[in-house]
This record gives structure tokens, sequence and C-alpha cells, in this order.
């Protein structure tokens, strides 16, 4: 695995190795789309061989290169389990919307629990005192939550 993560950190074998996802390649169809010479699109091609990465054949006298991507996917599932959440994180993910199912849970009681007949307070402009006091308490309490769990 640490051949084909070294393979893969120079971006002109990146390159050839998506050059290659598509169709087979020969030395010189590869070479051809590099500002650099022959011998080191060669010498790139050789890294990429050895790092089990591509697999060269004769056609004649020419070389044709295609992908392997079985060293590929072996190091893509090692970096997946470097970037996949940790045991603390399913944790944190679960509180976390538990807080929000709790909130809208205590949102909509609140709601209900206001008389349908008053005017909502936001609706007409002005507020009964004890409205008024109710609402600023209870904004108040929702923001400390929101404080709390940021």
């Amino acid at each position: 695995m640490d051949e084909v993560a070294g393979a893969v950190a120079d971006p002109v074998r990146r390159e050839i190795l998506l050059m290659l996802r598509d169709e087979r390649l020969t030395a010189g169809q590869i070479a051809e789309r590099f500002a650099i010479s022959r011998p080191a699109v060669s010498r790139h091609l050789r890294v990429l061989r050895e790092a089990g990465l591509v697999r060269d054949t004769a056609d004649g006298r020419r070389r044709v290169y295609e992908l392997v991507t079985a060293p590929i996917e072996e190091l893509a599932g090692w970096l997946g389990r470097l970037t996949a959440p940790t045991g603390w994180q399913h944790r944190l993910d679960a509180l976390e919307t538990e807080v929000h199912r709790t909130r809208r849970e205590r949102q909509r009681s609140e709601a209900a629990d206001e008389p349908a007949s008053r005017p909502h307070p936001e609706r007409s402009g002005t507020a009964a005192p004890a409205q008024a006091g109710t609402t600023r308490a209870t904004a108040r309490r929702a923001h400390a939550e929101e404080r709390e769990s940021a």
C-alpha cells in the first residue's frame, strides 16, 4: 500500500491513471499528452507498473498500458477508515438529532397551549402585557438552549 500511495503522490502519474481509466493506451499515446520528455513518461509508467497500478502488454513493437484498480481499492479502503465517523461522532450525531426533535416537540407543545381566540402578538402588531412577557421568556429560554447546544 505504501508503494501505491507513493505512486499516486505525483500529479503526472495521477493524470496517467485517469487517462487509462477509460481506455488502454500505448506509451507513445500517453507521452503525446504531456509536455515532458518520453523518457520521463517511461519512468512514470515504470513506477506505476512496479506499484501494480498498470499492466503492460506487448502489441508488436508497442507497449499497451491498462489500469489495474485492485491496489487503488485497497488504498481507498484505508483512506475511508480515516474519514469514517468514529464511535463518538455517531453518538454526537444521535444527540444532535435528539436535541432537534425535543425542541420541535416543545415548540409544538407551546403553540398548542396558546389560546386560539387571542390574536397572535406577531400578527396583530400589539401584544397583551402577559403574553409579551411569556413570549420574551420563551425566547430567552430557547436562546439559552441554543447556546448550550453549540
